[in-house]
């Protein structure tokens, strides 16, 4: 059976070196490098957290997306662009495919709750032009636009449920046009103006001063608290638990996405320095940009201690649509546009990373089924919308955190660790090194390559045992009433916190016999495990019968592409 594309097939590949860095940093530059970095700072210390997020960055960020560029080129050679297929070819285990499913899994379903914020953007760039948040306060018009205002937590928000649909559109148009003409095309024109939009309003916002109506602090102030580095971070658990929580949602790894990226390179492309560019970008984006807009600000017309309390979440989606848009009446004519600009960069940021959420689960359907891309488009854009409206409807009951947490944050660790230790361990470290520096412009220090097979795993590993028993407490405190009483205070956004319902308290139904919270948590969480277990269904039946795992001739080198 043909484990490749067929003889005289056209692979396709990324048009310019520069359209694939900008696709890639697209990828990892999201809606978090401006709303969640700047939260999660604040509600950590400000200058406190970058300490060991910087650390996080260089021991577990880079090598990472380093590893998942030399697996998803490693893979792309054998005809390969997603993750089951990459995986198989790691090693001559059978198993080996199905740590794939985690590459198909969390992007599809990241995709659904994260084309919905994508559409929250889009809707308040609208709402920004016509001038409704002068009339009517965003503390008012988003709650109704989410339909949380309504007793029946499963009404249908029709707004923005119309506004979902219009950018799952987009991205399934931009997606069936192809890796060049969609999503090449999307970053060039996207990353540019994101920039842009994000540069304008750094420099208004850092040139607030108080002969500026409504100004009550220095916006340097939120500036120097983001920036200003404190050792005590590095003795705070919590602190590093978040940080490296942050570098793994900035950079998309532990997804999938990357690699489906890197499968579209050439044998010999440089895959370090690209790499290293595009986490490179991604971090300006974040520090510089990211920390330079909303809490600065924010702190000019709100004050810092408002700012840390407005955080305390750590997701910064109140300050970005609740608070800023609000702020941006104090700008005179410039206000509306400022909040077109705020809300037009997130929406770039939103929509080059989801479609790269798309591109995976495109290349699963094209390689192993041989549908057309046309048609796989429609049909990831079909179980988007499926499992996407479930949020739409759902989101008062949870449901939209059920999935942030369970695929955009505890999935993309599990991955990443599985990862870095089959590279490591069962491809092998040399074998990898070999991969990762071959074609190499830029030769990767040699101490990462210890880096990679022991430091690593350890750092994941320790990050992955403190989400699972994160306590409602301090660290100390909590050990110590493990010590005298034997019961540990899980938090109730820890993963055992969550399967316990840490803190909720009632039925399935309350009262008048209608669903409740709990309810669409549970109901959430098998519908996800459906998911897993389908997609897990999917991969069996594609390689059925196929020995793939223990070959190691590229579809080139074989006589019609048959193994």
């Amino acid at each position: 059976m043909a484990s490749g594309p067929p003889s005289g097939a056209k692979k396709e590949q990324w048009g310019t070196r520069v359209g694939l860095v900008l696709a890639v940093a697209g990828n990892a530059v999201g809606l978090g490098n401006f709303l969640r970095f700047p939260a999660q700072a604040a509600q950590n210390g400000g200058g406190a957290f970058l300490v060991p997020y910087l650390i996080s960055f260089v021991l577990m960020g880079l090598p990472i997306l380093w590893v998942e560029w030399a697996i998803g080129r490693h893979g792309g050679q054998y005809g390969h662009h997603s993750s089951p297929g990459m995986f198989a070819r790691l090693g001559r285990s059978r198993w080996l495919k199905y740590v794939g499913v985690f590459g198909l899994f969390t992007n599809l379903t990241v995709a659904a709750y994260y084309c919905y914020i994508e559409s929250w953007t889009l809707a308040y760039v609208w709402h920004s032009l016509r001038g409704t948040f002068a009339a009517t306060p965003p503390t008012t018009f988003f709650p109704e636009y989410l339909g949380t205002t309504n007793a029946d937590i499963a009404a249908i928000p029709y707004e923005a449920a119309g506004f979902f649909l219009a950018t799952l559109t987009l991205n399934v148009w931009l997606l069936s046009r192809g890796l060049v003409r969609g999503v090449e095309l999307a970053a060039k024109i996207g990353m540019p103006l994101l920039l842009g939009f994000g540069a304008v309003l750094a420099i208004k916002g850092l040139f607030l001063g108080p002969g500026d109506p409504g100004v009550v602090e220095s916006p340097l102030v939120g500036l120097n608290f983001v920036w200003e580095p404190q050792a005590s971070g590095l003795f705070n658990p919590s602190t590093w638990l978040a940080a490296a929580g942050q570098v793994f949602f900035t950079l998309s790894v532990g997804m999938g996405s990357i690699h489906c990226y890197a499968a579209y390179l050439r044998e010999k492309d440089d895959i370090a320095l690209n790499a290293t560019t595009a986490g490179t970008v991604n971090e300006f984006v974040e520090v510089i940009l990211g920390g330079s807009i909303l809490i600065p600000i924010a702190t000019a017309y709100l004050g810092l201690a408002a700012v840390q309390a407005a955080t305390a979440g750590g997701s910064g989606f109140g300050l970005g649509f609740l608070t800023l848009p609000t702020l941006f009446n104090q700008w005179g004519w410039f206000g509306p546009v400022a909040g077109a600009m705020w809300f037009g960069l997130l929406f770039f940021a939103g929509i080059t990373s989801s479609l790269a959420m798309g591109q995976p689960v495109l290349a699963f359907l094209q390689d192993e089924f041989k549908v057309a891309r046309e048609r796989a488009a429609l049909g990831f854009g079909l179980a988007t919308l499926l499992l996407g409206g479930l949020v739409v409807v759902l989101y008062p009951g949870g449901t939209f955190d059920e999935f942030d947490f369970w695929t955009g944050t505890f999935s993309l660790i599990v991955f990443a660790l599985a990862e870095v230790l089959i590279f490591g361990w069962i491809f092998g470290i040399d074998r990898g090194w070999a991969e990762l520096n071959k074609g190499a412009d830029l030769r990767l220090p040699s101490f990462y390559k210890y880096v990679i097979k022991y430091v690593t795993p350890l750092f994941i590993l320790v990050v992955l045992l403190g989400a699972i028993v994160k306590p409602s407490v301090g660290w100390s405190e909590a050990a110590s009433q493990l010590m005298s009483s034997g019961s540990w205070p899980f938090a109730g956004d820890s993963v055992l916190g969550k399967l316990l319902h840490v803190g909720e308290t009632g039925g399935y139904f309350d009262a008048a016999g209608r669903i409740t919270p709990m309810f669409v948590k549970d109901l959430t969480r098998l519908i996800l495990l459906t998911v897993f277990a389908s997609i897990a269904a999917l991969v069996w039946r594609a390689f059925r019968g196929r020995n793939i795992e223990a070959s190691t001739r590229r579809p080139d080198e074989q006589e019609g592409g048959a193994s």
